[in-house]
């Protein structure tokens, strides 16, 4: 009995990780991409496969994720919008830039060093911040919808230095924050930019940017960026689809573990304390850069055996960040459950 046309036990492989991946997808807003085509590459599917399929699967499941998310109130589609328009217009900068440096034969080295460099000094920048907000906030409600005002003492120095220059037209966004227009349209052209070079969705770089350079509460900023990663999915998962590089035997069990993944990991983004989701990401991004690190060093020296150790370590950072958060999801819970118990006298 062969379920999609695979073997069932590489069903049951799909199925868990599709689960994995929605976790982390609803719970960040990233990490489709960056797992789904390395894995199907390992596995041996061919490269156009491999890609196609995996924008399929983004598609999916950040809709899913996205659903869940409007239901809790945070997406702000404004914004949404915005981060569109200008990501798109650096996706094409980024992409020239990357085909001039390829013409000098110096792509792959700065495309690698670039990622590596990125997703450490975010991961590490990301998990400091949080830490060090974790220790001198002793609040215990740290969780906001996109509706909600939030309190000023919440936005980061630089977002709030950057909504100090008015610049009109300004946009009201998340949380009542007002935006200069054009200063939204430069972040978002920023992160495309660097997108394009990368060659990647982005959601590690597009997540931080709306948090610490807008202003947008975590919970939103995740909502948003798979706002976004919708349509870009839905886009590229139609561009491969056109020329046969989609597998519905790969993208079917995989949607079945992420649309009960991405909703838990939605989920337990209005649950799980914002400085919690903060070092989760900063540390599944810190994990990613020593990943790519050694992925790099291996296509270098030309030792196959360091590409499986950077997929190894990828896989490891995912399960254990993907368990670390349904674990914290469920501790929360039962701790507001206790709380909220009456007292026997």
């Amino acid at each position: 009995m062969e379920p999609f046309g695979i073997a069932l036990t590489t069903l049951a492989l799909f199925v868990s990780f599709g689960f994995m991946v929605g976790v982390l997808f609803g719970f960040f807003g990233m990490g489709g991409s960056f797992l789904v085509t390395p894995a199907l590459l390992v596995m041996g599917y061919p490269a156009r496969v491999a890609v196609g399929s995996g924008m399929a699967f983004v598609f999916g499941t950040a809709t899913i994720a996205t659903l869940k998310h409007r239901d809790l109130g945070q997406v702000d589609y404004k914004l949404g919008g915005l981060m569109i328009v200008g990501t798109t217009s650096g996706i094409e900068v980024g992409s020239r830039v990357v085909y001039y440096l390829e013409e000098l034969g110096l792509a792959s080295g700065a495309i690698g060093v670039t990622y590596v460099v990125l997703l450490g000094a975010v991961g590490l920048f990301v998990t400091r911040n949080a830490l060090v907000n974790d220790d001198g906030d002793d609040s215990d409600d740290n969780h906001h919808e996109s509706d909600e005002e939030f309190d000023p003492d919440a936005i980061p120095p630089l977002a709030k230095r950057i909504q100090s220059y008015r610049i009109p037209p300004m946009m009201t966004v998340a949380g009542g924050i007002q935006v200069s227009l054009w200063l939204i349209l430069a972040v978002a052209f920023a992160t495309g930019l660097l997108s394009g070079f990368l060659g990647v969705g982005g959601g590690f770089i597009k997540m931080p940017a709306m948090v610490y350079l807008i202003g947008v509460p975590v919970p939103v900023a995740v909502g948003t960026d798979l706002f976004e990663i919708v349509f870009s999915g839905g886009f590229g998962a139609f561009t491969y689809g056109l020329n046969g590089g989609v597998d519905l035997s790969i993208v079917a069990p995989l949607l079945v573990g992420s649309a009960l993944g991405a909703r838990i990991g939605s989920a337990a983004t209005s649950v799980v304390d914002e400085d919690d989701i903060k070092i989760y990401f900063g540390l599944m991004l810190v994990g990613g850069s020593i990943a790519v690190a050694f992925r790099q060093a291996g296509d270098y020296l030309g030792m196959d055996a360091l590409n499986t150790v950077s997929f190894a370590l990828i896989l490891l950072s995912a399960f254990m960040v993907s368990g670390a958060v349904i674990y914290s999801t469920i501790r929360t819970m039962r701790a507001e459950a206790r709380a909220s118990a009456p007292s026997a006298d």
